[in-house]
């Protein structure tokens, strides 16, 4: 704060009216936040649109009665209307279920035959596009925990090979994003640790410290690199990062789940390639909740699907349900709110919801899918969400 240099009285005069207006200021703040902690809004001003009563937004997935099934991620292939679904048939670990749509997500297969060690699937699988130096496109399919495994589709996921260990080191939701990067066929992934499974021997610290990683290819995604620490600290529990790389390409921002409940989501740069990343900072109330995954629509803006979670000072008007967030990649950086938020579907559970896949079709369709307790009392199971921005501009009033 600058140094008044008013002499004698008027400087106390001063002093006295700073305190007064500070006081003032502190009582509106309390007032402001006592009224948001009430205000359908929220913390957030953004307007929030609901689709959760709309049916033509929605599509099941897969169901099985008394089975839990959750925890899908998505790719879209290049014909821009496949989409290829795994998730586990539990809660973060199972056997894993692997479906088709042929039609950009309006239906789905019959659950498709999968190698027989993906049963011993110990986590979160997640799916992934990737293209070597010289132009050849695979998929691959990261199982976690210790030790981290990878399976290798050549044909577009009609066969694959085997879970198999990508090196002496595990994690957890491995690999919660994996980014193309400038150097054709180098990739990067993160994930993040507690002391469980980075190594056969378990190093769970008192407080609990955890670690954000990062490891490369530089074969397409067949091989990576030992892992390396983008950061570590125990005041906050930063983890499952999902990347987003800017419109000029010259920034990826990193997503970050905050699961001490105590502060905001958060979120780090790096404008070298993944090479460096800023210390990380809190992002504003309305981006904040668990597991961001985005794309960009055609007119520029971000969609970004997450589970609605919010620290302990205070309550989102859709805590727990399965949202998402229009704004843009300067919202990322500037810390500014964005535009709107939308409610995908009520989650009937505290939590239990909305580690989504999401993917966009040329014509500007985005495809969402998750999993949750979408109906009371009854196991989790899957189901997507099809919108355009420009359905969601019309119903924000836009």
């Amino acid at each position: 704060m600058r140094r008044l240099t008013i002499p004698g009285r008027v400087q106390w005069k001063e002093r006295t009216i700073a305190v007064a207006l500070l006081l003032l200021s502190c009582l509106f703040t309390t007032a402001l936040q006592d009224a948001a902690s009430t205000s359908v809004a929220g913390p957030f001003t953004l307007p929030v649109i609901d689709l959760d009563a709309d049916p033509s937004f929605h599509v099941v997935v897969d169901r099985e009665p008394g089975q839990y099934l959750g925890h899908p991620t998505t790719v879209l292939l290049e014909d821009g209307e496949t989409i290829l679904c795994v998730y586990p048939k539990g809660h973060g670990r199972g056997g894993i279920v692997s479906k088709r749509s042929t039609d950009g997500g309006r239906t789905w297969s019959e659950r498709l035959p999968t190698p027989e060690d993906w049963l011993s699937s110990k986590e979160v699988p997640t799916l992934h596009r990737v293209v070597d130096a010289e132009g050849t496109a695979r998929l691959i399919m990261w199982s976690g925990l210790y030790p981290a495994r990878l399976a290798v589709s050549e044909d577009d996921g009609e066969s694959w090979g085997p879970l198999e260990p990508a090196g002496d080191w595990g994690g957890i939701v491995v690999m919660g994003c994996v980014v193309e990067l400038k150097t054709p066929g180098r990739y990067m992934a993160m994930f993040h640790d507690d002391g469980r499974f980075l190594s056969a021997t378990p190093e769970r610290t008192d407080p609990v410290s955890f670690k954000l990683l990062k490891t490369f290819s530089d074969d397409g995604g067949l091989s990576w690199s030992q892992p390396e620490v983008v950061w570590s600290g125990s005041d906050r529990h930063l983890c499952e990062p999902g990347v987003i790389r800017s419109p000029d390409g010259t920034t990826l921002a990193v997503l970050l789940r905050e699961n001490s409940r105590t502060q905001n989501s958060h979120v780090i740069f790096s404008r070298d390639e993944g090479l460096s990343f800023s210390e990380p900072r809190a992002l504003p109330a309305a981006l904040t909740g668990d597991r961001h995954t985005g794309v960009y629509a055609p007119d520029g803006r971000l969609f970004i699907s997450f589970r609605d979670r919010s620290p302990a000072a205070w309550e989102s008007p859709t805590e727990g349900d399965w949202v998402a967030w229009v704004g843009t990649f300067d919202d990322l950086l500037d810390g500014t709110q964005g535009q709107y938020r939308v409610r995908l579907k009520d989650n009937t559970h505290a939590w239990d919801c909305a580690y989504p896949g999401v993917v966009i079709q040329p014509d500007g369709t985005i495809v969402t899918t998750t999993y949750g307790h979408w109906d009371e009392g009854e196991q989790a199971y899957i189901r997507s969400v099809r919108l355009r921005l420009d359905d969601l501009d019309r119903l924000a009033g836009r």
